[in-house]
């Protein structure tokens, strides 16, 4: 063996204090540079510095003391190591910051300082050659590496300068882990031979050092975890591949150092694989009467939603392996969609979880993170049945039309393999990386609107209409449903608070406008809060009249008013007899107490001029009725559009004032100079109020050109109709969508005729039969009719035959 020469280092060192373990002879160690003496080492000798002497180290393990001052230099331990600095890694931003890789070289030990700043320097010695051990540098390493309590006895070791002494410290640590690879082995061949008993040992006890003396500590509890784990894996039912890929993670557990990032990742794994329910499901409650009355009794209403949950319940009763069904509830905001589904759940017997997937727009919330990154967890499927601990749930996907799309992928497109029946039966989520069967999970998506949902993700949903309530059913569901909730939530009882049917009416039609009942909710709990205060006020005036010293007003009483104000009647105490009970909500009292009418009628003061008609609209929030203003001017013949319009209403206003253009004769209409061609020397504009409402569809074409004949004719439009329907350049009036609630914001509105295009008399059957019996809906074909029910008397010179007045 060749000999190696030895190293001799210089006689003054500059000192590297570090606190992030002790450096051996021939070991090396990354280290973080961030103390003001070390960065000034590091500036000075490292980045400026050009031979190779100015880049041996002397590096002094030491413990920061918070008590001491930074500026002083702290303790100096006696004997450091020389080391060779190899890289020097950092940045000047956002704060100077290095990290070096450092090489033992040798010992030394210090005889005096030199120098304390800008950074130390020492006088040292050298204590021995890097030759003697020129086989030991690997074992250093690993030997440092044992425990994370190893830094005092490390210590130890390099303060020992003879041979002797480090043989006497290190030989410990030998024979203990001679004993460990033995009792390793007899636990393997005592494992062959049963195979029931598990006994996890491993290789290496960490060291601690306790009064100079190394102990083991106790894994006992961890091994135990480990053992239960298996145990838990062997009993499951997940399917083979499953139990395959469980296997073989446990094994890799069982190797794998507990300070290891990766032990608490597969640890992590291996419990959700367990807790899965892969096989576990509940019954379903197959009673179809049952579910009827369940059903009608937590929902008014809503006929068609119910029919067809009690079809899949009667499919289920017939074929026990029925795959389940993707709903897809679409309505307005407040019809109860969620609350459908939660008791869809509560009729089967099965567990609900509600998944909300507005503005959502990373596909690893459905499928997951991979496990190879940072922060990895299963997608809100899978996490959604670990919490509900069975396959078979009702899972609601809520907002399903607010999905949004980033670079970090497509969640609608994720949807498709978890609502697709042919493809759900092996879903595989990333964190997984196993299939796992969805085939028995009921899915129900809630959608304010299908415009936003993509085609291929809504191909995949069966599509249950769930319109606005009418007037009468939203008066059904308040006293049958929101005020019992409402009194129970504020402590009052039926005998302190009465609110007729007719109170609720004013408050539908003059407090709210909206096709469901959450505003009516709030308006109701608002009528409680301040009932409440009167109940509170007037316990508290009895308890006071039932005191000796309220004997002189006992004369004195209070008389309530219908508003709910009290006037004292005597004025010499202020003590009065609290309110008589129940108290009665009626209008004045609805005035006192949410303030002025929000929505009065103003539909025949809108209508006392020509130019101005009615118009239905459909929103995501349901239908509402939208009023189109015209006006005329000497100009230039420009048609001027207000109201933020979108360019399919823009095309919808050329196309009217071009037909009226064209059979400006037919229905004599001039302008102001009495000429045919409606713009010469004229400029129109056309507003739709509530500017700051978006608007645009076809469905205003026949309102538009009703607007612009009223405006020409100097006739009024009907101040009780309303209409929708798209026009061609021909004066034809096309089907649009919709119509039924369309005709729940005509009837809100308190209109009495609509006017729809005649193929869409098939949407009447959708509409309530007291809404029906309420309106007089008018079919049209052409504008020609439209006009004629529009206005008294007909437009026309001579009463055109055919128009189809139907009081349905």
């Amino acid at each position: 063996m060749s000999s190696v020469s030895p190293i001799q280092i210089p006689s003054r060192l500059p000192l590297l204090l570090t606190h992030e373990g002790v450096l051996l002879p021939g070991s090396t160690m990354r280290t973080s540079v961030d103390s003001a003496r070390n960065l000034q080492l590091v500036r000075s000798r490292l980045l400026k510095g050009t031979s190779l002497q100015s880049t041996i180290l002397g590096v002094i393990p030491n413990t920061p003391d918070p008590a001491s001052d930074a500026q002083d230099l702290p303790p100096l331990h006696r004997i450091g190591t020389a080391a060779l600095a190899v890289q020097v890694v950092g940045s000047n931003w956002p704060k100077p910051h290095y990290t070096l890789l450092i090489t033992g070289l040798c010992r030394f030990q210090i005889i005096q300082v030199v120098k304390e700043k800008p950074y130390p320097v020492a006088e040292v010695e050298q204590l021995d050659r890097l030759e003697e051990f020129p086989n030991t540098c690997k074992t250093r390493e690993e030997l440092g590496e044992l425990s994370e309590q190893f830094y005092k006895y490390a210590v130890q070791i390099l303060d020992a300068v003879s041979l002797e002494e480090r043989f006497k410290m290190t030989i410990p640590l030998l024979v203990r882990q001679i004993e460990g690879l033995k009792l390793l082995q007899k636990t393997r061949k005592h494992k062959q031979d049963d195979d029931k008993r598990v006994i996890a040992i491993r290789p290496m006890r960490r060291i601690t050092h306790v009064s100079g003396a190394l102990a083991d500590e106790d894994e006992d509890e961890d091994n135990d975890d480990i053992v239960m784990l298996e145990k838990k894996i062997r009993t499951s039912s997940m399917p083979e591949q499953a139990h395959k890929v469980c296997v073989k993670e446990i094994k890799r557990l069982k190797k794998m150092p507990q300070s290891m990032p990766e032990y608490a990742l597969t640890r992590n794994y291996l419990e959700l694989m367990v807790e899965l329910p892969w096989n576990k499901s509940t019954t379903d409650r197959l009673d179809i009467r049952a579910a009827r009355v369940l059903l009608d009794n937590d929902h008014y209403a809503m006929e068609k939603l119910k029919k067809r949950v009690l079809e899949y319940l009667a499919v289920r009763q017939l074929k026990n392996n029925l795959k389940g069904p993707i709903l897809c509830f679409v309505g307005p905001p407040g019809v109860g969609k969620t609350s459908v589904g939660r008791s869809v759940a509560k009729t089967l017997g099965r567990e609900f979880h509600r998944i909300a997937l507005g503005g959502v727009c990373d596909q690893s919330d459905i499928r997951g993170h991979r496990r190879t990154y940072v922060g990895s967890m299963p997608g809100r499927i899978i996490n959604g049945l670990k919490t509900v601990g069975v396959n078979n749930p009702v899972f609601l996907l809520d907002e399903v039309d607010k999905l949004g799309k980033s670079l970090q992928g497509d969640p609608a497109a994720a949807l498709l393999e978890v609502l697709d029946p042919e493809q759900n039966h092996n879903f595989t989520d990333h964190y997984l990386n196993v299939a796992f069967d969805l085939s028995q999970v009921l899915f129900i998506a809630t959608a304010n609107t299908t415009a936003t949902i993509p085609p291929a993700l809504l191909d995949r949903m069966e599509i249950i209409q769930v319109p606005g309530y009418t007037q009468e059913e939203k008066i059904e569901i308040a006293h049958r449903h929101l005020i019992p909730k409402q009194l129970e939530q504020h402590g009052l009882t039926p005998q302190q608070i009465q609110i007729p049917q007719v109170t609720t009416l004013d408050i539908i039609t003059r407090y709210t406008r909206e096709a469901g009942v959450r505003s009516l909710d709030r308006k109701l709990g608002a009528i409680c809060r301040a009932v409440a205060v009167k109940v509170a006020e007037g316990q508290h005036r009895e308890a006071r009249l039932d005191r000796p010293d309220a004997a002189e007003g006992e004369g004195c009483k209070e008389h309530i008013l219908e508003d709910g104000k009290s006037n004292p009647v005597s004025d010499t105490t202020d003590l009065a007899l609290p309110p008589e009970m129940p108290i009665l909500i009626d209008f004045h009292a609805l005035k006192d107490i949410l303030g002025p009418p929000m929505y009065e009628m103003e539909v025949s003061e809108r209508l006392s001029q020509p130019g101005v008609a009615i118009g239905l609209a459909w929103t995501p929030l349901g239908g509402e009725i939208m009023f189109v203003e015209a006006s005329r001017m000497d100009g230039e013949g420009q048609l001027t559009l207000t109201g933020q319009l979108g360019n399919v209403m823009k095309e919808s206003a050329h196309l009217a004032i071009s037909w009226l253009r064209s059979n400006a004769k037919k229905y004599h209409l001039t302008n102001a100079s009495g000429s045919f061609d409606l713009l010469e020397n004229t400029d129109i504009h056309l507003h739709f109020p509530a500017g700051a409402v978006t608007k645009d569809g076809p469905s205003a074409g026949v309102t538009i050109a009703t607007c612009l004949a009223s405006l020409f004719s100097g006739r009024l439009v009907r101040s009780d109709v309303a209409m929708t329907g798209e026009i061609t350049l021909r004066g034809l009036v096309l089907p649009v969508g919709g119509i039924k609630d369309k005709a729940l914001a005509a009837h809100r509105a308190g209109l009495k005729r609509v006017i729809i295009p005649q193929r869409n008399e098939k949407d009447l059957e959708e509409i309530p039969a007291n809404v029906r019996q309420d309106l007089s809906f008018i079919t049209a074909s052409c504008l020609d009719e439209v006009l004629n029910a529009a206005f008294d008397g007909g437009f026309t010179v001579k009463a055109r035959p055919g128009l189809l007045n139907s009081k349905l």
